[in-house]
């Protein structure tokens, strides 16, 4: 237990490295599925491995071990009274970031949703007359796309297309419910706040591949993204095509080459460090069950 137990926030980290170079050279679509799936699982491994940290903190074994010591055996504490301590407070840390972040993606949701009502359900696009240049996908069923006035006079007939293409992307691809997950486990553990950060670039690179493969024209979809861009300026809050500056420059570049290859062998050292941080944590729980046994008898 005194490594394993320690070895999901080691993985966390070099998670968080990996997810750029995941994201420059594997296909977005297989680099979002594999990073999600890691950071939740390697999130979950490292919250119960602050759980065993609190416990042998909790389940009163110090006087344990000191009893077994009277006996005339040696039994090595699992964990230093402070560092159980820190795991306490660290639980609770994440219990707050955790509920912050499930109240905010249910706050976002509502707002959306209450702009979509009063229409019909079987409608699609629902156009807001607003002078901010906005575009939204609007999970549900059905799922809905809710573009601003501003933004659609912006662009011309082939950049609507292409932005229509984007945001159907986002719905047909569920790609909301995988943003939430990779938030929330980066809430669970901050280390993999760069991984969460990569997920929300690659769908939105997801999304432009796919509205390229709607339109057949990889130039047109990079002029409607450098429109909206140019468009929405300096206006706060989520842009039209979800783009920040450096985002948008990145994105664009993206769709001046060809789609980068699925790269197998890269996606799947991803899923092994995310499933290597669960067994870890399940060998961590094993251990301290056995050192508790171990002084009890």
């Amino acid at each position: 237990m005194r490594f394993d137990v320690y070895s999901p926030l080691a993985l966390s980290l070099l998670l968080s490295a990996l997810g750029p170079v995941i994201g420059r050279r594997v296909a977005p679509a297989l680099a979002v599925r594999v990073l999600t799936s890691a950071a939740v699982v390697t999130a979950a491994a490292t919250a119960w491995s602050l759980v065993l940290l609190a416990a042998a903190l909790l389940g009163d074994a110090p006087p344990v071990i000191r009893e077994a010591r009277e006996d005339g055996r040696t039994v090595a504490d699992p964990v230093p009274e402070a560092i159980g301590l820190a795991a306490c407070l660290a639980l609770v840390a994440i219990a707050v970031r955790v509920t912050r972040a499930v109240r905010a993606e249910r706050r976002t949701r509502r707002a959306l949703r209450r702009l979509c009502a009063g229409h019909p359900a079987d409608t699609e696009l629902i156009v807001a007359a607003s002078p901010v240049p906005q575009a939204f996908a609007v999970p549900g069923r059905p799922g809905r796309i809710l573009v601003t006035s501003a933004m659609l006079s912006a662009l011309d007939p082939a950049e609507r297309r292409v932005l229509l293409a984007h945001e159907r992307a986002h719905l047909a691809h569920r790609h909301g419910p995988l943003v939430t997950a990779a938030t929330l486990a980066a809430a669970a553990d901050p280390l993999l706040g760069p991984v969460r950060g990569a997920v929300g670039f690659l769908v939105e690179r997801w999304a432009d591949e796919q509205a390229a493969a709607a339109v057949g024209d990889r130039r047109t979809t990079a002029r409607a993204l450098a429109r909206a861009a140019l468009t929405a300026g300096g206006s706060r809050g989520a842009c039209a095509l979800h783009f920040t500056d450096r985002a948008v420059t990145r994105r664009i570049a993206a769709l001046q080459t060809s789609p980068p290859p699925p790269l197998w062998p890269a996606a799947a050292a991803v899923l092994l460090l995310g499933t290597l941080s669960a067994l870890l944590a399940a060998d961590a729980t094993s251990d301290l069950l056995r050192q508790l046994s171990g002084a009890l008898y």
